[in-house]
């Protein structure tokens, strides 16, 4: 499984710990299903508007009810209260919240960071990380924050060694490197341009997701052997079944 540490391998086994639970917060469940099914890493878009941070795609579709707080941080907080101070009950599991950043990034990250803090039990949980992506602020920044918060590195780019002490994973968008649909195998200048990614992420130290990229069996079953460390999936029961039922 993945445990958060500074030096970083390809898994000797993958499990639901190597889940993503992309785009989380549209499934009937927010939350709720993807922390059932014991995933590794669940993904919130949120919006800044009207001083309150909002869960949702578009900011168009937000709602009064749907914040940040009641969809994702008071369920984990009642979890780690549950577990007596672990996110899971098996204390050796950790649980990262990707948290996608729609609207102005630093007025959003100071309102998250504000957040937070009325959260003690979660920031100070070791097994439990928040991890910054989408609009992120200039990397020069990333030492600037809390150390509770975390960075999602665009695998593309190039970092300071500096940013790279904040910078927990790297990912990208699966298109910049292969059109591959998942079916069949992937075509062989596909696979190598994947593979560079993979092993710029892992020189770093750093394990590797990428996003918009073929979500079915066929396609997960390469990834894990090429050495992806977080799957992305927005079929969370069926990647569940998946892990669960490899030797």
């Amino acid at each position: 499984m993945i445990i958060f540490l500074t030096a970083h391998a390809q898994p000797a086994h993958y499990s639901v710990a190597n889940a993503h639970a992309h785009n989380d917060y549209v499934h009937p469940h927010p939350f709720v299903t993807a922390y059932g099914e014991a995933f590794g890493s669940i993904e919130a878009d949120i919006f800044l508007e009207h001083d309150s941070l909002m869960v949702s795609h578009e900011l168009k579709d937000t709602q009064s009810n749907r914040t940040l707080q009641k969809l994702y941080l008071n369920p984990l907080l009642q979890k780690v209260q549950e577990n007596n101070g672990y996110p899971y009950p098996d204390t050796n599991r950790s649980l990262q919240l990707l948290i996608d950043i729609k609207t102005d990034s630093l007025s959003t990250l100071k309102k998250l960071v504000e957040v937070l803090r009325g959260y003690p039990a979660i920031i100070n949980q070791q097994k439990i990380r928040i991890t910054i992506t989408g609009n992120r602020p200039l990397y020069s920044l990333f030492t600037s924050y809390p150390p509770f918060i975390w960075f999602d590195g665009e695998l593309h780019k190039n970092y300071s060694a500096a940013a790279l002490t904040r910078i927990v994973m790297m990912s990208d968008d699966f298109e910049n490197y292969s059109k591959w649909n998942g079916q069949g195998v992937m075509p062989a200048a596909d696979k190598r341009e994947v593979n560079a990614g993979i092993a710029k992420s892992h020189r770093l130290n750093k394990p590797v997701r990428f996003w918009d990229a073929p979500d079915l069996p066929n396609a997960w079953k390469q990834f894990e052997s090429q050495g992806v460390d977080y799957i992305n999936t927005d079929k969370l029961k069926e990647l569940s079944n998946f892990f669960k039922q490899m030797p």
